[in-house]
Formats: C-alpha cells, structure tokens, sequence
C-alpha cells in the first residue's frame, strides 16, 4: 500500500503543477455552471422567467379595448408599449417586436366587422414560435372576453362590461399539482450544475489523466518504475489512485461551487448523492487510465478524450434535460456512463425519489468501473 499511496500522491502533485489542468478543474467548471444554468432558466420563473418582453403595440384610435388587451399581453408576460404608428428611432431601426392592428379597433369589433391583427418580430428562430404562442394566446382570450361580455349583458359592448367582466371570479378554475413528489423537468441550474460537474470530470480525466500516461511512457518513467521494487499491479493501483483523487478534487470542487455561489439545492439523499459522484469519480478515473494505456501519442490522448467526453456529455444529458429529447435518445441515455451518473442524480435531486431509486445506476457505475479498469489493467504497458 505504501508504494501505491507514494505513486498517487505524485500523480497529483504533478497533475496540479500543469495549468491546463488547474484552468479545467477550477476555473472552467463555475464558468459554465453561470453561462448554461442562465441560458437554460428561462422557466423556473413562468414563461419568460420572470422577465416580460418588450413589444411595441401599434393601432391608431384602439378605444376602450386597449385596456383589455393591454391585460392580456401583461398576463402572457409581454410588455407593451401602445403607439398610434410604428416609427424608426434616431438610427433608422424599426422597434424589435412589432403588434399592429386595424385602426378604430373597438369600434369596428362593436360593429361586428373584422379586425386585422399582424405580428413581426426579429426574435431569434429558437424565441420566435414562442413568442407567436403567447401573442395569440393573448389575442384569443381578448376575443373570448369580448364574446362573453356581449353574451352577458343586453346593452352595447363598452368598458364597464369588460370591468364587470374582469371582476367577476372564474367558474371554472384549474388547480395544477404534481402526484407526489417533485416532477417537473429540471432546467437552470439544477440541470447545469450536475450536468457540467459530471461532463467535466470526464473531461479532465479523459485529457490530462490520460496524457500524462503516455508522456511518461514516452520520457522512459514507466521504465523507471518497472525497475523499482514494486509490482505492476501497485504501479498499476498507484495510477488509477492519482486519477481517482484528481477526479474527486474535481466534483468536491463544483459541489462547493455550486453548493455556495449559485445555491444549488441538492435535496434530502445527500449522503447517496455522495455515493453517485464517488461511483462516478472511479468510473472517470479508469476511463482516463484505460485511455492512456492505448494511446500512442499525447495528441492522440487529448484528441480522443474530448470527443468522447462530449459525445457522451450530449448523449447522456448533461447539456439539456434528457426528457426534451427524442424518444430514441432517451433510450440512448441507459447505454451511457453519462447517462447513469445524470439519471441517479436527477432522480436524487430534481425528482426526490428516495435513495433507493438510485441504487441500480450506482451498481453499474461501479460494475462498469471495474470492467473498465481490468481492461485498462491488461493493456497497461511501460513501454
């Protein structure tokens, strides 16, 4: 043991010293858990997290149903800002959201004409259907108030039945809740906290764990060790040791991160979720071995491991919830390391489903991790 424990400590001694492993393990980490668990949040809030969008609404003379469709648009989360035209601003640029209507807008609709309504928008493509949802939500419930305003009362559509209307409370109301525990997909930074934390210990593992391998191999220490009094298989132990240790600063370090600087919630099988990341951890660290046991070259070594840690990354989601995948890709994900390490921990954390839940992901992650690590055994060389 003492051999193995000697050959680890100066694996990470060593691994630590290199800044492109310091920038990849502490820097890195916390700059994607900030960047995707923002890009990804836009629903914990409501529709637009919390946020409305500015839109310029543009009808000449609208009248009293102005106000009503001024609620509806706010309801959708729309901000909007009412002008009698469109214009340009100092620089020549039309507004970015633009809903215009017919003009003498109240009046036509109390006359029993049709209204024109058009929406342009210079959204991005991902953004743009959303937005049209939500404008015609807005719109339809504006007609559906206006229907039943007129249903209800033997005088002329005006305001004050509209405001009747809007004060009365609902018939029908619908309650929405989940059917025990937590449900909802996990998105924000409960998705990007674990995602990015189990992606890049892979990542680190797969690169600099592996790299270092084959540069000893080449430099001739491997030889050096072959010589020493020592077996292979402490050799052996004493690499996989150093990339186990490696990886565990890796997740202990984005847990503090993500625990203290983005509040992350980890739920109440804290304890299991520690046994997911370990199982997780030695899976990564006889990946990175088994790699540096084939690779020839260190180019090779680092090419190969980020392909591999991204395809698996995208596959096993750890980019985006694996439940607005596909069908297809949903069954890839139970073929996936990632796939496990992101299910055990969605299931832990977003969908609190007891530790028990858990347990068959953590038997393969440490079965896989003892396959891979006997075959990384066997194709262990010094030279």
């Amino acid at each position: 043991m003492r051999s193995i424990f000697f050959i680890a400590w100066h694996d990470v001694r060593h691994q630590l010293r290199q800044g492109g492993t310091l920038v990849w393990l502490f820097v890195m980490p916390p700059i994607f858990f900030y960047f995707i668990g923002t890009v990804t949040g836009g629903f914990q809030g409501g529709l637009t997290g919390g946020t409305a969008t500015p839109i310029v609404v543009a009808a000449e003379n609208p009248g009293f149903l102005e106000e009503q469709l001024d609620l509806r648009l706010r309801e959708n989360e729309f901000d909007p800002e009412w002008r009698a035209q469109v214009v340009a601003d100092a620089e020549g640029n039309l507004p970015r959201r633009v809903l215009t209507f017919d003009a003498n807008l109240s009046e036509q609709i109390v006359a029993g004409e049709r209204v024109k309504a058009s929406y342009d928008t210079r959204a991005s493509a991902l953004s743009r259907d959303f937005e049209a949802i939500r404008i015609q939500r807005s719109l339809y419930t504006a007609v559906a108030d206006v229907v039943a305003a007129e249903a209800r009362s033997a005088e002329p559509l005006d305001a004050n039945a509209l405001a009747e209307l809007n004060a009365e409370t609902r018939v029908w109301q619908l309650d929405v809740s989940t059917a025990g525990k937590r449900q909802i997909i996990p998105d924000g930074f409960d998705q990007a906290i674990p995602g990015i934390l189990v992606m890049f210990t892979l990542l680190v593992l797969l690169t600099s764990g592996s790299s270092m391998l084959v540069l000893e191999r080449l430099q001739g220490l491997l030889r050096r060790l072959a010589s020493a009094p020592m077996t292979r298989s402490e050799v052996v132990a004493g690499k996989w040791g150093g990339r186990m240790v490696l990886a565990s600063l890796q997740v202990g370090f984005a847990v503090i991160v993500g625990t203290f600087v983005f509040k992350m919630r980890w739920g109440p099988d804290v304890a299991m979720i520690v046994v997911v990341l370990a199982s997780w951890a030695a899976f990564c660290a006889s990946a990175g071995l088994l790699l540096g046991s084939v690779a020839k070259t260190e180019a090779q070594a680092s090419g190969l491991g980020v392909l591999v840690a991204n395809l698996l990354a995208a596959l096993g989601g750890c980019w985006w919830p694996i439940e607005v995948t596909p069908g297809w890709m949903q069954s890839l994900q139970n073929f996936m390391p990632t796939g496990w390490a992101m299910d055990a921990l969605h299931k832990l954390i977003s969908f609190e489903a007891g530790a028990v839940a858990a347990l068959p992901q953590v038997i393969t992650l440490l079965v896989a991790s003892l396959l891979v690590g006997a075959l990384a055994i066997n194709r262990f060389k010094y030279e």
